[in-house]
Parts: structure tokens; sequence; C-alpha cells
């Protein structure tokens, strides 16, 4: 090794160990808390509704979003933020309307920062029209005390809870889990490219509609009159759901499971994986698969069950 290189190695190595006496000097001196280091400054701003909505609109960017109902019938929005990007609050046209206002420099991102922001709307009542939210990054929690019209809500990274009834039920996210557990509801619309999704609990009087990219899907203790479940990777479990009409599943790679599950009529494609579980009722089946064994009851009455597969075994049993 030259001479030149071990010199300048020394020197990379000496300020090295500089570096870390300074940082353990420094958090010493904060008593090792990590927060004191943050340039970002948050605060709360409580705002004070006093006009009536009958429609609810949230746009922000990374905060967590949560719904209440107040206990003094009052309307209030509590925004735990960045104190120079604010949120604006308002209603418009009958909607209350919640709005990131983020005016700064791109330089001015660019910091270190160990809060989370969060958004917190106390109703003064249970019921309403509509409920959207648009954000990037954070999660959503939807209380069963509300009943509303429709749902819609698209999140980029977070997770979604979804307790309340409605009549139409729509959230998509990239990246996150998602859960409904809607006492009732007239359309559930569930999409995610990477996630898990999880419904259970819920009576769905229209067609329950599940994408999932990469994920896994469970329904639990489901009633609908369709279910109807698209995915690339990632397994189903079908646990107690009925199914007025009829349920389709297609799957790439995964598993199809059935467990006490039913509806008029079922179809089930998958390219690699397998298909197993239990029916409550008899089935005219037609089950073909490429390379994997089939082992399904020779019943001939009951609605059409067509399953097939790539590679992958076919076991149905009818309890």
């Amino acid at each position: 090794m030259k001479r030149s290189t071990k010199i300048w190695l020394a020197i990379a190595t000496s300020l090295l160990f500089v570096g870390m006496a300074l940082f353990a000097v420094t958090m010493a001196l904060c008593g090792w808390d990590f927060s004191s280091l943050a340039t970002v400054e948050y605060s709360t701003t409580v705002h004070e509704i006093e006009e009536g909505f009958d429609n609810i609109s949230v746009n922000t960017d990374t905060a967590k979003i949560i719904f209440a109902l107040a206990d003094d019938g009052k309307c209030r929005v509590e925004c735990y933020e960045d104190a120079e990007a604010k949120h604006s609050v308002s209603v418009e046209d009958g909607t209350l309307v919640i709005t990131k206002v983020n005016e700064k420099k791109w330089y001015e991102h660019i910091g270190i920062n160990f809060s989370s922001q969060s958004i917190t709307v106390f109703l003064p009542r249970a019921e309403y029209a509509s409920l959207r939210i648009d954000e990037s990054t954070g999660d959503v929690e939807i209380p069963k005390d509300l009943m509303l019209q429709s749902i819609d809500i698209s999140v980029s990274t977070g997770n979604v809870k979804c307790y309340a009834a409605a009549e139409g039920i729509k959230i998509s996210a990239t990246t996150g889990s998602v859960r409904v557990q809607a006492p009732s509801a007239g359309a559930i619309d569930v999409s995610v490219s990477t996630g898990k999704v999880i419904i259970s609990n819920t009576v769905c009087l229209g067609e329950v509609k599940v994408g999932v990219s990469t994920g896994k899907t469970e329904l639990t203790s489901v009633e609908c009159k369709s279910l109807t479940s698209s995915g690339s990777t990632g397994d189903i479990l079908l646990n107690n759901v009925i199914a007025e009409e009829g349920i389709s599943i297609k799957r790439s790679t995964g598993d199809v499971e059935l467990d006490d599950a039913d509806a008029g009529e079922i179809f089930i494609e998958t390219d690699t994986g397998d298909v197993e579980g239990t029916l409550l009722s008899e089935k005219v089946f037609i089950a073909r698969s490429d390379t994997g064994d089939i082992d399904v009851p020779k019943t001939t009455g009951g609605g059409r069950c067509e399953i097939t597969t790539d590679t992958g075994d076919i076991n149905l049993k009818i309890k």
C-alpha cells in the first residue's frame, strides 16, 4: 500500500472517531433525547366550526386522520402539524374542507423530524352524506359511531380502518393494510397494490369487490349479494362468507381457502396455488388442474362450482 494511501486512511479514521466522540458528547448534553435534534417545529391548532355541513373532505400529505363524536355536540378540528405548513379548515357549500397549505420552498423540507402529524375531527352528530379523504402518507380510522351515504378514501402509504356503516365504501391504498368492519353497507370496493385486506362482520346488500396486487385477503363472517376478488400474488381466505348470487376469485400466485363459505355459483381460477376447504351446500363441480390432484364431491345438484388451476391441488368438501 502506498504511503499516501495510508496517510489518507489514517486521517479518515481519525475524523470518524472525532465525529463519533462529538455525537456522543452532544447527545449526553441532551440527555440522549433524540427529539431535541429535530429541526421541524410542531404545534397544535384548534379550529372551532360554527357552520353546519353534510359532507367532509380531507386532502393532506402526511398525517394520521382520526374521527370521533364530540362530547359537547360542537365541531372542532385539532391539527398537530408543522408550524410552517399548517392546514386550512373551513366550510364551503355544505362541506367541511380540510386542506394542507404548504408554501415551503423545496430546500425548507430538508431537516430532521421525529414527530408525526395528526388531524382529529370531532363531529357534532353521527350521520353525514359523504366522506372523502385523499392523502399521501398516514393512517385513517373511521369509527363505528358514524353513518354515511358514501366513503371514498385514497392513500398512498398508510393503514385504513373503517368501522362505519355506509351505502358505498370505496378504499384504495398503494402500500398498506385495509380493514373494513361495517355493520351494514350497500357496496364495498377495496383495492391495494401491496398490503393486506381484511373484511369482517359485515352485511353488504350489494357487491363486495377486492383487488390486491401483492398481499393476503381475509374475509370473515361476511354476507353479500356477490363477491369478486382479483389478485396477482397472495392468498385469499373466506371464512363463513355467504354470497347470495356468486363468488368469483382470480389469482396468479396464491392459495384459495374456503371455510364454511357458499354462494349460488362459484368460479375460481389460479395459476399457481391450491384450492381447498368446505362449502355449505351441494354444487355441480367442474374442476380442472394441469399438474395437481383433484378431490371434489361427486354431487349432481346445486349451483355451478367451476375451479381451474395450472399447478395446484383442488380439495373441497360439503359440510
